[in-house]
């Protein structure tokens, strides 16, 4: 067992000194701070910035109403009227405005806007144009077809449709909103966690074959013991860098809690974060991590190049591949019975069945059940892949056919 800790820490502090671990972990603190901070640097920038609009109104009633309904809409566009367009492109040539409407009649005497400008790329100004200008003619109508203010505001309102869940527990929408954000963050975190973790071991393999160092490891410690030692050291590592990661996020999204609220922030609701969210999150990462990582393993043993790595791991990279496109299928619906499904499918649970109990109500046996089998299937994964790593360690020489593992195991019985 002490043989078992000694690889166990040596491969998590090599690893955890290397340079690029400490380079990716500082990149990725500063990408998590930026991104907490983003809130704040942009209403710094944006402060007193506001986009002026010429409005050449021709019809000669318009302006008024549009610039009341336009101040509505966005306070951040002003609007000022020109006399023609030779004024208004004189006045975006020198960049004191954005662009300018032309508001004018169509042949049934109803009004119309033309947007000019420079770059019509941002479709954001155009549209609260649209919107103020569609109001402005609904008000003109209605005053032809002398209707109250009330009867107007109720023609415009759109008819309501609540969503009432029947089952006990259901989320309500609000919450099924801000989990659906919460949840595809936690997802491709999970994501890359396997892939990059996966793959660093089954490279960390093949780089000790390729030195021949895995010879002298093999005289002082199992291959096995050795596989399951690496396996914990990075996952340890992995553990490392995620509490590094939401510790600097938790402390920073607190920081900027304020600046937060109403931006896109609040979507992936970060303020009503659930606990057993977190934990769901945790527990589903650390099994798909395990079971990636022996599956990497011993794929890892069979090659003795690191140029044969990437090909010989790539149907395992696919595999998470699918499940993360499943899961993020699944975000729109994540009650189909296709979700559903495949949740319960070892290689793709980790990802499925966390986003089901991260939107849904699920059942507590149906998530046991999929954790109970995801663990016999590690297990048995370890067991395989225990004797297939014993066999492919020994194995030298070009190797990236699967056909390979067979005599890995022939190599392993007689070892």
């Amino acid at each position: 067992m002490n043989k078992f800790f000694i690889v166990l820490f040596h491969t998590y502090l090599s690893k955890l000194k290397t340079k690029s671990f400490l380079v990716s972990t500082g990149i990725m603190l500063l990408l998590v701070m930026a991104l907490a901070f983003l809130p704040k640097a942009i209403d710094y920038f944006d402060k007193d910035k506001k986009d002026t609009i010429g409005i050449l109104d021709k019809p000669g009633t318009v302006y008024e109403p549009l610039k009341t309904q336009v101040q509505a809409i966005n306070k951040d566009l002003k609007l000022e009227q020109v006399e023609n367009e030779a004024a208004a492109k004189k006045l975006i040539s020198s960049e004191k405005m954005t662009g300018y409407l032309i508001i004018e009649n169509d042949a049934d005497q109803k009004v119309k806007g033309i947007y000019k400008a420079n770059s019509i790329s941002n479709s954001t100004i155009p549209g609260d144009l649209s919107l103020g200008l569609s109001a402005v003619k609904s008000s003109i109508a209605a005053s032809e077809l002398k209707l109250t203010p009330e009867q107007l505001a109720q023609l415009n309102t759109p008819a309501a449709v609540e969503q009432v869940a029947l089952e006990k527990n259901a989320k309500t929408e609000e919450e099924l909103n801000q989990a659906r954000g919460l949840v595809y963050i936690l997802l491709f975190v999970i994501y890359i966690n396997v892939i990059m973790y996966a793959s660093m071991i089954a490279t960390e393999v093949a780089t000790e074959k390729t030195s021949r160092v895995m010879e002298i490891l093999v005289s002082s410690i199992s291959p096995v013991q050795q596989m399951f030692a690496k396996i914990c050291g990075i996952a340890l590592l992995s553990i490392t860098q995620l509490v590094l990661f939401f510790s600097v996020g938790y402390f920073a999204v607190k920081q900027n809690e304020d600046a937060m609220n109403g931006s896109f922030f609040s979507f992936l609701g970060f303020g009503e974060t659930s606990i057993t969210t977190i934990v769901y999150a945790f527990v589903f990462a650390l099994l798909g991590y395990f079971l990636y990582a022996t599956l990497a393993a011993f794929l890892g043993s069979m090659v003795s190049r690191v140029e044969d790595v990437q090909p010989m791991i790539m149907p395992m990279t696919m595999l998470v591949m699918i499940g993360f496109f499943i899961a993020a299928f699944g975000l729109t619906n994540p009650s189909a019975s296709f979700i559903t499904g495949t949740s319960f499918i070892p290689f793709f649970s980790p990802m499925i069945m966390f986003l089901r109990v991260g939107m849904l109500s699920v059942p507590v046996w149906q998530t046991a059940f999929s954790i109970g089998l995801l663990v016999l299937t590690i297990v048995l994964l370890g067991v395989f892949g225990g004797k297939v790593y014993r066999g492919g360690v020994l194995m030298y020489g070009s190797s990236k056919s699967f056909r390979d593992i067979k005599k890995a195991l022939q190599i392993s019985k007689n070892a």
